[in-house]
């Protein structure tokens, strides 16, 4: 079982304790976060629609300004970079006169995100799973793809699904300048950040190289649209901390489709990767779904 996450800080927002949950939850331990401020930046806690609580709105902030209990869904940075997404909880600490001396952070990750590490970990005894990435595999994609084709419903088009093509922009220019191992944080990074964004029933595919595709069951074009750009946003708050203190982060373009009678798999991979590349074309990092 998971355990949560728990953090306390002072009145400037200075961490004071990081219990194990936590080192376990985030990848940090103890001895690197205490003595920090958490608006330093460390879990960048950004909501779904991309709101950096840390620089607008943060709970804890806030708690400590009211005394007031705090509920937010967010997605916080982890130390290997991707976005894990999370209920938090702010409380009020009270120093022995009765004044605000601080506050406490509780923090899980949310039910679909251990429903989706459970999937990955089945996965991983059959033939189903890309090695670098733990996400499904090619084959994965066209086992799941002909589940959608095929279920009840479908051809009477009451329950399409949407595809989407993802591709990380200018992802030959990390290998070229930082080398194949930083590429390949970089492409586990970006798998484990788009896993963490999606919904509990779809699913997510390694297509190959630097390119994922995403099924949405039962989803309009509408709906679909905000699933791509909660992705693109997600990825863009991600960033890998390298050896010589720098950082890089990557974007990414997205094309999508909704499926139709007479569609297959190729044919649905066709138009979302059309769209993808008018995403390139028209400056990368954007979504485009027709």
């Amino acid at each position: 079982m998971l355990q949560e996450g728990v953090y306390t800080v002072d009145r400037e927002r200075r961490i004071l304790t990081w219990n194990h949950g936590a080192e376990e939850l985030t990848g940090y331990a103890c001895s690197a976060v205490v003595g920090t401020k958490c608006s330093d930046g460390l879990l960048r806690h950004v909501t779904a629609d991309g709101r950096e609580l840390c620089v607008n709105g943060c709970p804890l902030q806030a708690t400590m300004s009211d005394g007031i209990k705090r509920e937010a869904e967010v997605y916080f940075h982890h130390k290997e970079g991707h976005r894990v997404p999370a209920t938090v909880k702010a409380l009020p600490i009270y120093s022995a006169n009765g004044e605000l001396a601080g506050a406490i952070e509780v923090f899980s990750i949310k039910n679909d995100s251990v429903s989706l590490l459970r999937q990955i970990e089945e996965m991983k005894h059959d033939s189903l799973t890309d090695p670098l990435t733990s996400l499904g595999n090619r084959r994965y994609l066209e086992e799941m793809a002909a589940l959608q084709l095929s279920s009840a419903g479908y051809a009477t088009s009451e329950k399409p699904f949407g595809l989407l093509m993802v591709d990380i922009d200018h992802f030959k220019q990390v290998n070229d300048v930082y080398g194949h191992l930083v590429g390949d944080r970089t492409l586990t990074m970006v798998a484990h950040t788009l896993s963490g964004g999606l919904r509990p029933l779809d699913k997510i595919a390694r297509y190959g190289g630097e390119e994922f595709v995403v099924l949405c069951p039962g989803t309009t074009a509408t709906e679909l649209a905000d699933i791509a750009e909660r992705l693109r946003l997600l990825v863009g708050f991600s960033w890998l901390d390298l050896e010589n203190k720098s950082q890089l982060s990557a974007t990414v373009s997205i094309g999508g489709t909704i499926s139709r009678q007479e569609d297959d798999l190729a044919s649905l991979l066709l138009r979302a990767d059309e769209a993808m590349y008018e995403c390139k074309k028209s400056g990368r990092n954007r979504i485009l779904v027709r």
